[in-house]
């Protein structure tokens, strides 16, 4: 089996580009989303989140979100603090997908891969890249949000260039570079290089 990382900063189109792969056959894993599901369903995340933040972090079995907002937004040290609760979680949990997956390629969707040191997890990892004035726009359409919004968010994420150098593939989203057959063709490299190990 071969496993995939792919990664982006807002606005690059990660979504995107994995349901492309999806239609493909190849199963995803949102990180994103499964963070989202395991802050609800895990007892030990629950357990440590009402030891961090007090016993208001849930409301009837929910997820008290304004709270964890409010945290977050109130030291920059907080982030981190509810990462090394959650990520542990999500990469065992991501582990133990990967057992349960019949396909010869699998696909791990994680905005934050190199930050968290997800990249042990995968064989290799894809960044999906866009122009900086192609990101403002795209998340500026789909979030109804200023410029200055969307740069203070991107600000908080690892840098593009960073991303690049740290990636093993790029593929190029930028809105005219045809996206399938990038992706056809990397699944080819990366199919060919698994072989010749």
């Amino acid at each position: 089996m071969i496993r995939i990382g792919i990664t982006g900063g807002i606005g690059s189109g990660k979504s995107y580009v994995c349901q492309l792969l999806k239609q493909r056959g190849i199963p995803i894993y949102h990180c994103d989303d499964e963070a989202k599901r395991l802050m609800v369903e895990s007892s030990t995340i629950r357990q440590e989140l009402n030891q961090l933040i007090g016993k208001d972090a849930y409301r009837d079995g929910q997820l008290n979100r304004p709270l964890i907002a409010q945290y977050l937004f109130a030291d920059t040290t907080h982030a981190a603090q509810i990462n090394s609760i959650v990520h542990p979680i999500v990469k065992q949990d991501f582990i133990e997908w990967v057992a349960r997956q019949k396909a010869s390629t699998i696909v791990q969707e994680c905005a934050l891969l190199f930050e968290t040191e997800f990249t042990d997890t995968v064989d290799c990892s894809i960044l999906i890249y866009a122009p900086l004035d192609v990101r403002l726009r795209r998340v500026m359409q789909r979030d109804h949000a200023t410029r200055q919004q969307v740069l203070a968010r991107m600000a908080q994420q690892m840098d593009e260039e960073e991303k690049r150098k740290l990636a093993d593939f790029i593929i190029l989203n930028d809105g005219t570079t045809n996206l399938n057959e990038q992706i056809e063709e990397l699944l080819e490299r990366i199919q060919n290089r698994n072989l010749s190990k």
